[in-house]
């Protein structure tokens, strides 16, 4: 594709359809490339005009020459969608320069070369994977696929040390979700460089880097968004603020100079707070066929340079050697589970069901400090609004990283003259999720159930004698990862993933573990509690292969020297030698 000079869009098969559908119609993209796996959806994807290739069905020795186009540094290469303030995401389109860039300093900070190994367990619509796909397809490196919401996090860290990954690049929610369930003497003295992207991270989270990954594996820890693909560079062995919560962002990197500017556009001094600008060559080319959005959001260098400037809206401060500390956004965008979200598109999408009139919808931090979407509703009248209701409408419309934890239903939105619903978003809900008719299950739990408290704890739905459902109450993809790996640690039984979906409830997670144990004792013995043996049993998990499919692979066969995990090796070179870089 981008030897042909041609422009991709990457499309993650999980978001919601329509979704999709409009990704697809806004991009104008005539060709859908997919995979046998996806190729039904692709075809009900496919409009007029659009053909769809299965390229598990392509002949490779079908073409063996190179192409012959000659490209240029500024063509126009991929486009990365995000969310849009409008209703709909909004896509940002870099050229084949900024990759070119962005590789070269993520490898001047690490070195990349054939020995290395890169994880790849988040989605490739993402910008993080810019970075891992195109540092390993330029220094003859391998990528390694781990497919996160299949396989969950227990087999995670065993899946790492077994395919002997060198660099580990993942989100702080996930960082945090698998050194929660590591034992206290278990390490990574494999790993070489562990990438923390995406969001902001705590003195806490240092000192689980120190105590998993010993020297000499340093922590970097970035920060940036599609426009810029990154900010500043991350510090090896980060310092951490005397008060121990937020640890910088780091330094500028090469080409892309970091301004913070006060709200009459000056520079700021040291240690005051500005909004974070970033003035660089190497900028997306703007955000696809909305040019005054484009305008609006970057701008020519004023001291007459080539450059560009690019205003982030988000806050921040710098001491005086340069090291930046992200203080958060000066508007209404947020950062959930690394992903940047306009809580204006999700106010669009609230306001177009039927039984809403006016929705405001906030971003605000949970029990564990990671931030999470509040939605504030106000019922057309007349009509009853209840949370299933509005889960299911956005769910058509929105991804699940994007559909609210929590719902609070208002008779009306308070007003302040700045903006309508300032004095909404300052109460916060009363409580982390409010009910409504529909959203629990009535269903008491098994007579046994007794005998197993910490299932009850794990899933955190208990209220009232009564279980609400785990999808229905604050659940996301994460959330169900980590209440799987609870429940193997605190029961001892491994549920596939699946398994939350079909039985979403307490009650029902407990049927299953029963029957579990049952089927795997023998007719005439009852369920017992959990035994070493039922811990050192057998089992077999999904291993997603670089074409998308599964195959069954033992847990117990996973050896460093087998990497039984399919791999994409990718040589710069026929004889593997680094990539030469010239300046474009």
């Amino acid at each position: 594709m981008l030897k042909a000079g041609k422009i991709y869009v990457a499309l993650d098969p999980t978001y919601p359809q329509p979704r999709t559908a409009y990704m697809l119609a806004d991009s104008e993209a005539r060709l859908l490339l997919t995979d046998t796996r996806h190729l039904a959806l692709a075809g009900e994807l496919a409009k007029d005009g659009q053909d769809v290739v299965d390229c598990d069905a392509i002949d490779p020795s079908t073409v063996t020459a190179n192409l012959s186009e000659a490209i240029s540094g500024t063509t126009a290469a991929f486009l990365l969608y995000t969310s849009g303030s409008t209703g709909h995401p909004k896509g940002v389109l870099h050229n084949h320069r900024n990759v070119l860039v962005e590789v070269r300093n993520y490898v001047s900070d690490v070195g990349i070369g054939p020995d290395d190994r890169l994880s790849v367990w988040h989605s490739f619509s993402f910008s993080n994977s810019i970075r891992n796909l195109y540092g390993a397809l330029l220094n003859g490196a391998a990528v390694c696929l781990y497919d996160l919401p299949g396989q969950g996090l227990m087999p995670l860290a065993e899946w790492i040390r077994s395919n002997e990954i060198t660099m580990i690049h993942t989100l702080g929610s996930t960082f945090r979700a698998l050194v929660g369930i590591l034992p206290a003497d278990a390490t990574f003295p494999g790993v070489r460089v562990l990438r923390i992207g995406g969001e902001s991270i705590t003195g806490d989270d240092v000192r689980k880097y120190q105590g998993h990954f010993p020297p000499p594996c340093v922590l970097l820890h970035s920060m940036g968004p599609t426009e810029t693909l990154q900010r500043p560079a991350p510090a090896h062995r980060p310092r951490l603020e005397r008060d121990e919560g937020k640890v910088p962002v780091g330094y500028p990197v090469t080409d892309k100079e970091v301004l913070l500017l006060d709200e009459q556009g000056q520079p700021v001094g040291p240690g005051q707070i500005g909004e974070i600008v970033v003035r660089s060559r190497y900028l997306a080319i703007g955000y696809w066929r909305q040019p005054e959005l484009t305008a609006a959001a970057f701008a020519a260098d004023p001291w007459g340079g080539e450059e560009r400037l690019y205003y982030t809206g988000d806050l921040g401060v710098m001491q005086a050697d340069g090291c930046l500390t992200h203080l958060g956004r000066k508007d209404f965008q947020a950062k959930i589970r690394g992903h940047r979200v306009e809580t204006g598109e999700i106010e669009a999408a609230l306001s177009k069901l039927e039984s809403v009139k006016a929705a405001v919808v906030h971003a605000q931090p949970d029990a564990n400090g990671e931030q999470r979407l509040v939605a504030y509703v106000v019922a057309d009248p007349g009509m009853t609004a209840t949370i299933r209701e509005l889960r299911d409408g956005l769910a058509q419309t929105l991804p699940e990283f994007m559909v609210p934890s929590s719902f609070v239903f208002l008779e009306e939105l308070p007003l302040l003259p700045e903006r309508q619903d300032q004095s909404a978003r300052a109460a916060g809900p009363e409580r982390p999720a409010s009910g409504a008719p529909g959203d629990l299950q009535g269903a008491a739990p098994p007579a046994r159930m007794a005998d197993r408290p910490h299932l009850a704890r794990a899933a955190q739905g208990a209220e009232g004698g009564r279980l609400r459902r785990f999808l229905r109450s604050r659940g996301h993809s994460l959330l169900a990862v980590r209440l799987m790996q609870r429940l193997e640690t605190e029961v001892g039984s491994r549920l596939p993933l699946t398994a939350l979906f079909s039985a979403p409830t307490v009650a029902g997670l407990a049927a299953a573990v029963l029957g579990q144990e049952a089927s795997r004792l023998g007719p005439g013995r009852p369920p017992c509690a959990r035994a070493a043996a039922s811990r050192r049993s057998s089992s077999f998990t999904a291993t997603t292969t670089a074409a998308g499919s599964t195959r069954g692979s033992s847990p117990a066969a996973s050896r460093p020297s087998s990497r039984s995990t399919p791999c994409i090796r990718i040589r710069s070179r026929t004889d593997g030698s680094r990539t030469r870089w010239r300046p474009w």
